[in-house]
């Protein structure tokens, strides 16, 4: 029996880089690439790589994988409420974060220096890499490997950056890009038929979906861990320069006009005074961690909704819209985390470790490879045709590692 197609969508959105034979049960197209990623080992990976605070350095602090499972049930409840396919919406978010490497976003900086002879390094490029080579489900007739051989529709949804590496395109976030030069043919065929640069109100509902989850979620284990103090927040010279980090690194407003979005924000009634740990004041947590995702969520929705009316949205339909605002509000509550957890005391040293750590492992699978490699990617590093393209292999092997396997395989193939 056929995969169904869901109402609002094309047959050419249904598509597979390979075309598959039908299937005995009913469910649709997207449902099964929901299942698909849900299943993959690529997402429990995620389990122990970095979010924020690294794995096992507390009992209940976010990896990779719960943010992954916060922002898929965000993005599936909002994209429902637009009309959108709740199981496209959901793959994408389930998918967002399989390329990100060991060490979370330090880790992503030290691959993309190392990676500059064979086009760099991107989350978002490996992400498609991933869902379109390396998690093996299905082949081509030829033998090379699709990846997970989703619909058109979810690849597309879950492209945050529909262009490839360039140095200084205007409205493009510096340093981002969706894929490396050898997989731009499937690139192109995802593509096919989008307007331009212009992402789907799919990926835009993941895309906030994300920034909303790790906004609220990263101030919370913030304030769990004790980095975070609720009293500091209410110091104007604290608020100051986390006003001053907002501007740099998250938004154009200035801080002026953040001190204000924060003060009002800090204002409301679901704030909490202080927080000790005891179970009023984890409930009263919980309570901030809701109120902030439903007040987002609600201002995404109705913001679309008056720009767009009340019908399905779909594909190219319409553009996801943000209040001003809330904006601000998540760029703050961002610059709160960077500010008291990624840049806190004994951080950047850490960090530093890391980047080291990851230099000397691609250099140690180098010189061994492939016996070094695992067997899933030793054939590609055996056929590659030069040596950006036999690096490209090392790298993969490398950002498949979660943050302890990096670890181990470090210590092993040091004999540290």
């Amino acid at each position: 029996m056929p995969e169904t197609l869901p109402d609002g969508y094309r047959p050419a959105d249904r598509a597979r880089w390979v075309p598959e034979p039908a299937k005995s049960r009913r469910r649709t197209a997207f449902g099964r690439d929901r299942a698909r990623v849900l299943h993959s080992s690529a997402l429990r990976r995620l389990a122990a790589k970095t979010q924020v605070v690294q794995p096992g350095a507390s009992d209940f602090p976010r990896t990779r994988l719960t943010h992954t499972l916060e922002v898929a049930q965000i993005g599936r409840e909002l994209g429902q409420e637009l009309g959108s396919d709740p199981d496209l919406v959901e793959t994408a978010c389930l998918a967002h974060d399989l390329g990100h490497p060991p060490f979370g976003h330090n880790g992503e900086a030290a691959l993309d220096a190392i990676a500059r002879p064979c086009g760099g390094f991107e989350g978002n490029a490996q992400t498609l890499r991933l869902l379109t080579r390396l998690e093996g489900k299905v082949f081509t007739a030829e033998g090379a490997s699709a990846g997970l051989n989703l619909t058109r529709a979810a690849l597309d949804a879950a492209v945050k950056y529909p262009w490839p590496r360039r140095a200084g395109a205007p409205g493009e976030p510096s340093g981002k890009f969706g894929h490396y030069a050898d997989d731009a043919e499937v690139f192109a065929w995802v593509r096919q038929g989008a307007p331009g640069r212009r992402t789907c109100f799919e990926a835009q509902v993941m895309d906030w979906a994300d920034d909303v989850a790790y906004s609220v979620h990263d101030l919370e284990d913030g304030l769990q861990t004790g980095h975070i103090k609720l009293g500091a927040l209410r110091d104007p010279g604290e608020r100051r320069e986390v006003c001053e980090r907002a501007a740099a690194d998250y938004t154009d407003a200035d801080p002026a006009e953040l001190a204000e979005v924060f003060e009002r924000l800090l204002a409301e009634p679901f704030w909490p005074r202080e927080y000790t740990g005891d179970i009023r004041s984890l409930a009263a947590l919980k309570n901030l961690t809701s109120e902030l995702i439903g007040r987002f969520c609600q201002g995404a929705e109705d913001a679309t909704r008056a720009a767009h009316g009340a019908g399905a949205l779909r594909r190219y339909d319409a553009e996801l819209r943000v209040p001003r605002r809330r904006l601000l509000e998540c760029a703050v509550l961002k610059a709160v985390a960077a500010h008291y957890v990624m840049t806190r005391a004994g951080a950047r040293e850490q960090q530093a470790r890391e980047r080291e750590l990851v230099e000397e492992l691609v250099h140690l699978i180098r010189v061994g490879a492939p016996r070094t490699l695992d067997a899933a990617f030793a054939p590609a590093y055996l056929a590659a045709a030069d040596d950006g393209a036999a690096l490209r292999v090392v790298v993969d092997q490398v950002a498949s590692l979660t943050d302890t396997s990096a670890l181990a395989w470090h210590r092993r193939l040091s004999g540290g």
